[in-house]
């Protein structure tokens, strides 16, 4: 009775809360200089994690060229990096968590520029997944730390709006990667290599420019009741806590990721692969479409993140996902110039669910493993989703179209279809039946019934118990 009265709860409150619309440049104006010095290094920090990852998905024929390898072979490079980011979200969450937003971040950055230098100078197939492997980690510490930098401190009306800009930073990676790998395509002898080594120069603006700032003004509220800073082994007892106490939510929000994830990759990964093979597009015509895409998304990200300050996070999600799932057809199957239009209304609607994404996770997020949660939940759901890459090339070898130019090439327009209709569907149903906490004061810190020796409730009963607008 209680799940069946639960769902019955979720049902009603996905009614559109409709709350009063704020003029969006009284909005921006109410952050104060600081906090947008936080905003901005959070979001050029994920927009380079998005650039790092899209420099191998929009290169595989190159890649497969030089490693001589299959494209499903070279996918596998993706697999790794979507394999090896949880740990690398653990452990840099738990650390944020626990010594600051500040110093876990210059670290990750200066993985990152290593690694991505690394890659472009691989010279065999294994040390490429090697790297990638290695990449996965350092990149996987990215999104937690990132979003609460970006967004803890932000002044409550503003987070739908500041959410869908930092989310944003995805689809505007991506369209940065297209935009420079068309440059260095045409105008380096090095090919591919030359992106890489770009792809490790702006993190190091983003390490100077994080030194000269504080922690963030939520996390210095948290420092008194932190106490010492712990040994290796009261830190491991802190995984050990965050994994216990708050099991259920980090499932959740898992499932909600592992939807998330396989939306954004299935929609995305293959889609420049599919406008090659099965229609004819040479590199030009692929990156009008592709910038075109993601301006979509960039605009979608940050006009469904305001919207659901008004109606509601958990509604705004699924409005997007019915719409986007309605496009699939003229997104996969139509190549004259309506392809346009349906590039930048899909990705309008997939990266508009996604710009929900980081403050409802934050809003859902124990405050004293907000990095952990965030970036661990976020993370898992993208490993659950590691295979979709490989899942995609492998079924569409099953519906091959006529050889061109002696290249094997494959139908990759019905499974992108099929597949992403499939993940809208989950993405509308989990949603439906998790929880939301639109309006819960960020700064609260339950550090002190988490870390208690009388433990008891845990964090789903206590999301429904906290004084905060429920929806």
């Amino acid at each position: 009775m209680a799940v069946v009265d639960y769902i019955q709860d979720r049902s009603r409150t996905l009614k559109p809360a409709f709350d009063p619309a704020k003029n969006p440049l009284r909005l921006w104006a109410s952050l104060s200089l600081r906090q947008w010095g936080y905003f901005l290094v959070g979001f050029f920090a994920w927009t380079w994690d998005a650039f790092d990852f899209h420099t191998v998905t929009i290169t595989y024929p190159e890649l497969s060229a030089t490693f001589d390898r299959t494209t499903k072979q070279i996918s596998v490079g993706i697999t790794l990096v979507l394999m090896f980011r949880p740990l690398g979200a653990a452990t840099f969450g738990l650390a944020a968590d626990r010594y600051g937003r500040k110093w876990p971040f210059v670290a990750n950055c200066i993985l990152l520029i290593i690694f991505e230098l690394g890659t472009g100078f691989c010279q065999t197939y294994s040390q490429f997944l090697a790297i990638r492997a290695l990449f996965g980690f350092a990149m996987g510490g990215i999104y937690g730390n990132a979003a609460a930098t970006a967004l803890e401190d932000c002044p409550e009306a503003a987070r739908g709006m500041m959410s869908g800009i930092f989310q944003s930073g995805y689809p505007f990676g991506y369209l940065l990667a297209t935009v420079f790998w068309k440059a260095f395509d045409e105008n380096t002898p090095h090919g591919w290599r030359a992106l890489f080594w770009f792809g490790a120069g702006p993190p190091v603006l983003l390490i100077i420019a994080r030194l000269a700032m504080a922690e963030t003004d939520t996390f210095q509220g948290r420092i008194p009741l932190r106490g010492a800073r712990p040994s290796i082994g009261d830190f491991a007892e802190e995984i050990k806590l965050a994994v216990v106490r708050h099991w259920r939510i980090l499932l959740y929000l898992i499932a909600l990721m592992t939807g998330f994830n396989f939306m954004s990759h299935g929609t995305q990964d293959l889609f420049p692969l599919m406008l090659r093979n099965k229609y004819g597009f040479d590199s030009t015509h692929i990156t009008l479409i592709q910038v075109t895409a993601n301006l979509g998304g960039v605009t979608g990200g940050t006009v469904v993140g305001f919207g659901s300050q008004i109606f509601g996070r958990r509604f705004s999600i699924i409005a997007a996902c019915i719409l986007g799932a309605a496009l699939l057809y003229p997104y996969t199957f139509v190549s004259g110039p309506g392809l346009y239009a349906a590039v930048f209304l899909e990705q309008f609607c997939v990266q508009g669910a996604w710009g929900v994404i980081p403050i409802h996770l934050i809003e859902l997020s124990p405050a004293a493993f907000r990095t952990f949660v965030v970036g661990t939940s976020y993370q898992l759901g993208n490993l659950v989703s590691a295979a979709s890459n490989s899942i995609e090339t492998a079924i569409g070898e099953r519906y091959p179209l006529p050889a061109r130019d002696g290249e094997r090439i494959y139908d990759y327009s019905l499974v992108i279809c099929i597949f992403a209709a499939c993940v809208f569907v989950y993405n509308i149903l989990v949603t439906g039946i998790g929880p939301e906490r639109r309006g819960m004061a960020l700064s609260n810190d339950d550090l002190d019934e988490e870390l208690g020796p009388d433990m008891v409730s845990d964090t789903w009963d206590m999301q429904q118990s906290i004084p905060a607008r429920r929806y």
